[in-house]
């Protein structure tokens, strides 16, 4: 593997036939981590791995941390927004504002310091068309040198995304009720926020859920917060909560905010918040979220807090599906 930005970066993966089987791929392979996370521990020794951060962040900063040094590597934090100067992404930029280094000059010298560079940026919820470009992270693949592992980005989340189907897998081992036949029935849904939010996870766990081919895949969002269709196409699509709850083995709880007309927020309706009286028509669902959350806006305390709640696991498979992933771009030729 070369990069990580996307399920799309899997194809092709060794010894694998498509994007299904690479994915539990490295679904397997970072169950064989979590059992013993220093199998590797000197797979990465003598490399150094960047972490770039131009916003916040805590599960994926210090879980990319932890999964680095469990395979041996320096790992070397920088808060880009507040430690760094103001860069310019555009080709051909006249730079007489703010910004103070172009990523042409940066981002070489950042390859040359490390053998692996991660990047987290950040939509600005204003300019679909700028956003959707994925200029930030395209232009550090351009121009680093070196393997490039997207920490989020504009429109997608691959790291997360990685771990949630970690973590449906781990409880399907554990309830084989949660899956019938071949498939589990997985549900999106959307829940309401105080402030327009990006659709990169929503995004995200679309593509990967449909690119691993192993779901009853619905999404549950009100009028008006379609996303966009590259990313959602062999979902079913509904307005109506409870029928995409119906029977559902795992919930999926995220706001976004409005693709078609950008970054807004048209609904805000409590009623989609998820609750224990909707999860009753629900085959004992395990219920799923990101972190961080509202309490008591998008999820209540009474789900969160509930057996049902597997957000604590899920947050802690963070280490393993980027120790994965990392591992892998260390295996590739190229790093060696």
């Amino acid at each position: 593997m070369k990069q990580f930005t996307s399920v799309q970066d899997l194809q092709p993966f060794p010894g694998t036939t498509g994007l299904s089987d690479a994915i539990n791929t490295l679904v397997e392979d970072a169950l064989k981590y979590k059992a013993n996370p220093l199998m590797d521990k000197n797979l990465g020794a003598g490399k150094r791995i960047g972490l770039l951060f131009l916003n916040p962040s805590l599960r994926t900063r210090l879980s990319t941390q932890v999964a680095a040094a469990n395979l041996g590597m320096d790992a070397i934090v920088f808060n880009v927004d507040k430690e760094g100067w103001a860069l310019e992404f555009e080709e051909g930029a006249i730079m007489s504002g703010n910004s103070v280094e172009h990523i042409k000059d940066a981002a070489p010298v950042l390859g040359s310091y490390f053998d692996i560079l991660c990047i987290r940026t950040f939509p600005s919820l204003k300019n679909r068309e700028d956003d959707y470009s994925e200029l930030y992270i395209t232009q550090f693949i351009k121009y680093c040198g070196v393997p490039v592992i997207s920490l989020e980005s504009a429109t997608l989340h691959p790291l997360q995304s990685l771990t949630d189907i970690i973590t449906i897998v781990e409880q399907q081992h554990q309830f084989p009720s949660l899956k019938k036949g071949n498939k589990s029935r997985i549900v999106l849904t959307w829940a309401p926020h105080v402030k327009p939010l990006p659709q990169c996870v929503a995004n995200s766990f679309s593509q990967w859920i449909n690119a691993w081919g192993e779901a009853d895949f619905v999404i549950a969002h009100p009028q008006d917060y379609e996303l966009k269709e590259e990313f959602t196409k062999g979902a079913t699509i509904t307005h109506n909560q409870d029928e995409a709850l119906k029977d559902a083995d795992f919930v999926y709880v995220k706001n976004w905010s409005t693709y078609n007309d950008y970054g807004k927020i048209y609904e805000n309706d409590p009623q989609w918040m998820l609750t224990e009286e909707k999860l009753k028509i629900t085959n004992h669902a395990k219920v799923m979220h990101c972190l961080p959350v509202r309490r008591n806006v998008e999820l209540s305390d009474e789900v969160l807090d509930s057996a049902n709640s597997i957000v604590t696991q899920q947050a802690a498979n963070r280490v393993w599906a980027a120790q994965a992933v990392i591992s892998s771009i260390l295996k590739s030729s190229d790093i060696r």
